[in-house]
Formats: C-alpha cells, sequence, structure tokens
C-alpha cells in the first residue's frame, strides 16, 4: 500500500513529512534524484527523461501512486507524462494543483468553471524552470479568471538549503522578494513554488510583509492525497515498507536530510 514521493533533492522531504503527520500509518517511499540535482536550471527534455526514470525506479518498489514533491517536475514533465507516458494502472500526481486549489478556495476535485475570485495579485516564487513553464498560470487558468501573476525565478536558493548555508538562502530570497516587488509592490498573496522553500517560510513573509498571504505547498499537498485516497483507495500499490532511496551519495544524502528535517534519516543507494 505504498505512495511514492519524488524530488530532484530533498526539498521533497517537506512534503513527506507532512504526508506522514496526516496519514501515519501510510509506507511512503522518497526517491532524491541528487545526483542529478538541481532540476530549476535544466531543459525541460532532460527534466522529463530523468522524472521519468525515478517514477519507474518508484514503481518497481510497489508504488502504483506516486507524488511529484518537485515543482519543477511537476511544472516541466507532468502534462507530457500524463498524456503520453504513464499506463492506466498507474497515477502521478503533481504538487500544483492542490496549492492553486486553496489560493483560489475551491474544495478538492471542483471542476467548476473558471471564476473570479478574492486574490487579485498573486506572487510567485519558484524555480527558474518552474517560471519558464507558466505551468502555475495554466493550472490558475482553469480555475479563475482576473488574477494577476508576477513570477519571480530564484536563482541559488535551492542550492544554498542543500548546502545547509542559511545565510546565504535568507540573503538570496530577501534579494528575489525586493526584486519581485519592484514590479509588483503591493501582492495579497505569495505562493512557495518548490517544496525547498517552506524552510525559509519565515524569511519570505518577513521580507513581504504581514499583510501578504504566504501559501506553502506541504500541508496543502498532504491534505489533497489524503481526500485523493479515500477517492481512489484501489491506487494503493503493493508496497508496504516505507524507505528512503538517492541517486546520489547515501551517507551525504542522509546527513543533509537529518539536518534538513532535524531527525534520523537514513538512505539508501537507489
Amino acid at each position: 500500500m505504498a505512495v511514492g514521493v519524488f524530488d530532484s533533492g530533498i526539498g521533497g522531504l517537506t512534503v513527506l513529512d507532512a504526508i506522514t503527520r496526516r496519514l501515519p500509518d501510510l509506507p511512503l517511499v522518497y526517491l532524491g534524484d541528487n545526483a542529478h540535482a538541481p532540476y530549476g536550471v535544466r531543459t525541460h527534455e532532460d527534466i522529463f527523461n530523468l522524472t521519468c526514470a525515478a517514477v519507474e525506479r518508484l514503481w518497481e518498489e510497489g508504488c502504483d501512486l506516486v507524488i511529484l514533491a518537485c515543482n519543477t517536475a511537476s511544472a516541466a514533465a507532468l502534462k507530457r507524462m500524463q498524456e503520453t507516458w504513464v499506463p492506466a494502472d498507474k497515477r502521478v500526481l503533481g504538487v500544483f494543483v492542490p496549492m492553486i486549489e486553496a489560493l483560489t478556495e475551491r474544495q478538492w476535485g471542483d471542476n467548476s468553471p473558471p471564476r473570479e475570485v478574492a486574490v487579485r495579485h498573486v506572487a510567485l516564487f519558484a524555480t527558474p524552470a518552474t517560471v519558464a513553464s507558466r505551468a502555475f498560470q495554466r493550472e490558475l487558468a482553469f480555475r479563475a479568471i482576473g488574477v494577476d501573476v508576477e513570477a519571480q525565478p530564484c536563482g541559488g536558493v535551492v542550492d544554498a538549503i542543500e548546502q545547509g548555508d542559511e545565510i546565504l538562502a535568507e540573503a538570496l530570497v530577501r534579494s528575489h522578494v525586493e526584486a519581485l516587488m519592484r514590479r509588483m509592490p503591493h501582492p495579497q498573496a505569495a505562493v512557495l513554488g518548490c517544496t525547498h522553500y517552506p524552510l525559509m517560510e519565515a524569511t519570505f513573509q518577513d521580507a513581504l510583509g504581514p499583510d501578504v498571504k504566504v501559501f506553502s505547498q506541504a500541508n496543502l499537498v498532504a491534505e489533497s492525497l489524503a481526500d485523493y485516497l479515500v477517492r481512489r483507495p484501489e491506487m494503493l500499490g503493493a508496497g508496504t515498507e516505507s524507505k528512503f532511496l538517492t541517486t546520489g551519495n547515501p551517507k551525504a544524502v542522509s546527513s543533509k536530510a537529518t539536518q534538513f528535517l532535524r531527525r534520523r534519516i537514513i538512505f539508501e543507494a537507489a
């Protein structure tokens, strides 16, 4: 009954942690493609191929349902995967839709036509590849009209977080917020469009000011998954064991992950 959780690095552990809190009895297999991280600076073709390879590895672990806990993969690869590659008995879900449903105050799975919503000015902070894909704007347009989105590619933030350099990460976040607010001085809401960014949520909030509502993904994705599994219990795979896999150096990744989540995490070679 295991579910797979994939990220290019360790950022997706924020999503895994939230799912564990929401569904404590659900076995989870996490795969970090640390050998090829970060994805945010790669081409869409490269991201598609790497993501497909990772998802296949999770299927081998008995995970018929895989969550792409990576905004870059969700933005650059997911639509093509779902349309051309994922077999009928498997599911691959991304992290954008739960965020947009929360932003537009729609119920999970509400497929009614797009409508006007309370939030009109939205700041999006994401990796360069996610911003370039315009996937967030595309998904938002299915659900809301009249929303102005200003996107800021946050180069360097993921690298700084992965390297454990909080001082650099904080400085970069403040610089990116400043750059966005020169173009959109008064956003009503800010979307943290990368699963690494919840670790810097307090810095984003401080830089944006108290009047901006910050949307962070982990808890929203966990709630959406719980709802999905109630509706589609047959998508629970055959896997029964929770584990952490990496394409990188297991010892080095385990050390970073333990620091990242502040609890002991042991990765195995994928």
